[in-house]
């Protein structure tokens, strides 16, 4: 089978990169089957999503997350199959500026007052031990 990597042509969204702009609920449930899958084509993600979404639906979706950057495709015989463009580790940062930005103001602290009030009966000891260690590692590096 032939394999010949694909990426949209370049405009002026590409400007920004891609793992600062923010996706949509379903584009980000397409992110994480392709992150737990590696590779996927659309046949693959429609029967992974919920809701019985429409071929040509997801396929669209695909699309357009490959145009913003976050996946591109590979031709394999006559199928597409879809791969993150973004390393699952850049997304997962961007994703966590955008939450702390949209609901925290910017805020890490407002963040971690969250966390440790209303989920902190959840936390173990063990949690805080580490989440303590974070902070006094965090304190170290400090000018």
């Amino acid at each position: 089978m032939a394999k010949a990597a694909h990426r949209s042509s370049g405009s002026s969204a590409d400007a920004v990169a891609p793992a600062d702009r923010a996706l949509a609920r379903r584009e980000r449930q397409i992110m994480d089957i392709l992150y737990r899958l590696g590779r996927a084509t659309a046949g693959d993600v429609m029967a992974a999503l919920s809701g019985h979404p429409n071929y040509s639906t997801v396929r669209t979706q695909l699309r357009v997350l490959e145009e913003k950057g976050h996946v591109r495709h590979e031709e394999e015989g006559l199928r597409y199959v879809y791969v993150p463009a973004v390393p699952r580790r850049a997304a997962r940062k961007s994703a966590l500026r955008h939450l702390v930005d949209t609901f925290f103001d910017g805020s890490v602290e407002q963040v971690v007052g969250a966390l440790l009030g209303g989920e902190g009966a959840r936390l173990s000891r063990n949690d805080l031990d580490r989440i303590a260690e974070l902070v006094a590692k965090a304190r170290k590096k400090e000018p």
